[in-house]
């Protein structure tokens, strides 16, 4: 073995060491802990209710969110407060629209926000009871979002509606009422219009199917939206005191109409503080987390994430809110 090799493998000499006899130590019980076990989860019991499967979850993270979440609306709901929910068009998609009617009829959705996909769904489900075709199976022949009663009905419903000084949500759920859609009980717009809750829609040009047909009417779509916008805002204006905003599956429009109606209300004057938000989607996005979760209520207010499937936490939450009522110990957070 070579010299140079010999001192390469040596062990290295007079390596200093931390003395450990000095460390100094404390108590584990005097320690401050994040969990505790009465924090942890309860199994549960065949037969329990959903109020005592709801206090059954841990008092960590996500459990303790849901159960705010749910004092809140609860808390909006006694107090007659606005509980608005913004929806994408995923949320009507995977067959929400049951849960959601359910939920206004009972006062815990007082008014409805859509982006423009919204409508296209939910005006095919009240019309044909079916929605969502397969982008990928004709995009390439160019037939993709061509259906003809969507493009012309949704379109004329809009223009004839703005004329009579409506936005696009009355504009579509009278349409769909006085058209008898043979579905129109799953109709979201229709339920609305039926129950005199307000419905609105906020599009972007060229983002929605409807936008390709010759029967759209830009104008009539800029001014019922700009109507739908003013009429969101006031909503918005009277969150202040206990009501709550949820963000359901829109990642990019619904937030950046939220953040405006926001600031509109407040540059008017409207007391806008210990409201709600929460985003509920199966990621968290930039804008629903910054510009719903924190931005609005920073200081003021409090908000909420939760993560996962629509058809599975929409339920859930429905089912929470309908028949939960927490204790006390459970409603800290």
């Amino acid at each position: 073995m070579s010299a140079a090799r010999r001192r390469r493998s040596a062990a290295p000499k007079d390596v200093a060491r931390l003395d450990l006899r000095g460390v100094r130590t404390y108590a584990l019980t005097s320690r401050a802990s994040k969990v505790a076990v009465a924090d942890f989860a309860r199994p549960h019991r065949p037969g329990a209710s959903v109020a005592e499967w709801l206090e059954s979850l841990p008092g960590i993270l996500a459990g303790n969110t849901l159960r705010a979440l749910v004092r809140d609306i609860q808390r909006a709901h006694t107090r007659r407060k606005p509980i608005l929910w913004g929806i994408g068009g995923h949320v009507i998609k995977t067959g929400l629209s049951p849960i959601l009617i359910d939920l206004m009829e009972r006062g815990f959705v007082t008014g409805l926000a859509m982006n423009g996909a919204g409508i296209v769904h939910d005006f095919e489900i009240a019309v044909a009871g079916q929605t969502s075709e397969e982008v990928a199976d004709t995009l390439g022949s160019g037939a993709f979002g061509m259906a003809r009663e969507t493009g012309e009905e949704i379109n004329r419903a809009i223009t004839r509606g703005v004329r009579r000084g409506l936005g696009i949500g009355a504009a579509l759920g009278s349409y769909l009422a006085r058209r008898r859609a043979p579905h129109r009980e799953l109709s979201l717009l229709a339920a609305a219009w039926r129950l005199g809750l307000p419905a609105t829609v906020h599009v972007a040009i060229g983002t929605d199917i409807v936008h390709m047909h010759p029967a759209c009417n830009p104008e009539a779509v800029g001014r019922g939206s700009h109507l739908d916008f003013r009429a969101f805002a006031a909503q918005v204006a009277r969150l202040g005191g206990g009501g709550v905003y949820l963000n359901v599956g829109s990642a990019v429009v619904l937030p950046e109409v939220f953040l405006k109606a926001v600031t509109l209300a407040r540059n008017l004057k409207h007391k806008l503080d210990d409201f709600a938000t929460a985003n509920l989607d199966f990621i968290q996005s930039y804008r629903p987390s910054v510009n719903v979760v924190e931005r609005p209520t920073k200081g003021t207010g409090r908000g909420y994430r939760l993560t996962g499937h629509h058809e599975i936490l929409v339920p859930l939450l429905a089912a929470a809110l309908i028949e939960g009522r927490l204790s006390p110990h459970r409603l800290t957070t």
